[in-house]
């Protein structure tokens, strides 16, 4: 493996100005550790954040790991404890904890191929065109444009020894079979490497969908009337919009989602279950999202 410099990624980069400061996740993984290392690079006042789940006997190991690297660099370094209680959907669980315990703002190391197989799980989860945009790329996700062997080779370059973390081997969660079985049998039936034409095709759909975006920017989503004047199209940009900004939801409603919505938009049921333990009414035109019933039917919306 030829060796390779910070300042060879740099230019593919997309960081905040010179002096900002700004928080990096950084798990102690190749991508975190190289997210760390160019942001320093970058000329940014970085502080990283470590959050240790307690999932695995030793993770307080990983810590040091990233203690030690933010040291050697001239970063700060924090560390946050958020414990994930047993059950079921470890993953997204521990994803929604992570979440809530980094700051505002923070900077992950998502890589292209983290991109890739975001879009696919997006697709394979029914997403509209948000979740078939992928990613944004701007300075929350500095490293969109590398690919993870680059920052595995930054790595092995600076003399660093990422964390190891065994979960992401783990065939049952969804996306480790999209990265270890889907990508590679997608790239040998395309005959290439499809990971650049999903980033690509991401860009495009984002284009698409920050244009209906502004085309619905002044419409009211609860107004039923202004909806059923829109097109089946913009009606479903509208909803979506709403339905997020109402309920804080880190993703967009799948496409199953959407249809429940509409139907109420469109007058051809009066209420439905949508996802995620919400319910839309229909109210004198107007829509509002309910809370289950265990959670105190609260109201949301107009």
């Amino acid at each position: 493996m030829s060796s390779l410099e910070a300042t060879d990624l740099l230019p593919r980069c997309t960081f905040p100005v010179r002096g900002s400061v700004v928080d990096c996740a950084v798990s102690g993984g190749a991508d975190s550790l190289a997210l760390m290392v160019l942001a320093v690079e970058a000329g940014l006042e970085v502080t990283a954040v470590h959050v240790d789940h307690g999932l695995r006997p030793g993770s307080e190991r990983e810590a040091a790991v990233v203690a030690n690297a933010a040291h050697r660099f001239g970063a700060a370094f924090r560390s946050v404890t958020a414990a994930v209680a047993p059950g079921p959907n470890l993953e997204a669980r521990a994803r929604a904890v992570r979440l809530a315990a980094l700051p505002t703002g923070v900077l992950t190391g998502h890589t292209a191929d983290d991109q890739a197989e975001t879009i696919l799980l997006n697709l394979m989860r029914g997403a509209g065109l948000e979740g078939l945009s992928g990613m944004a790329r701007g300075s929350n996700h500095p490293l969109l444009a590398l690919r993870r062997h680059e920052t595995a080779q930054l790595c092995a370059s600076l003399g660093l020894d990422p964390v190891q973390d065994p979960s992401n081997v783990d065939p049952r969660f969804r996306r480790n079979r999209v990265r270890h079985e889907l990508l590679p049998l997608l790239c040998e039936v395309a005959g290439r490497d499809v990971v650049p034409v999903l980033s690509r095709q991401a860009e495009v759909v984002a284009e698409v969908a920050t244009l209906l975006d502004d085309l619905t920017a002044d419409v009211d989503a609860a107004d039923t009337a202004q909806l059923r004047a829109l097109p089946d199209a913009l009606c479903r940009v509208a909803l979506r919009r709403w339905f997020r900004e109402e309920t804080a939801s880190p993703y967009p409603p799948d496409a199953a989602a959407m249809r429940r919505l509409l139907r109420v938009a469109r007058i051809e049921a009066r209420a439905a279950d949508v996802v995620g333990g919400w319910r839309v009414e229909r109210t004198a035109g107007r829509l509002r999202l309910m809370r289950a019933r265990d959670d105190g039917g609260q109201a949301l919306g107009g």
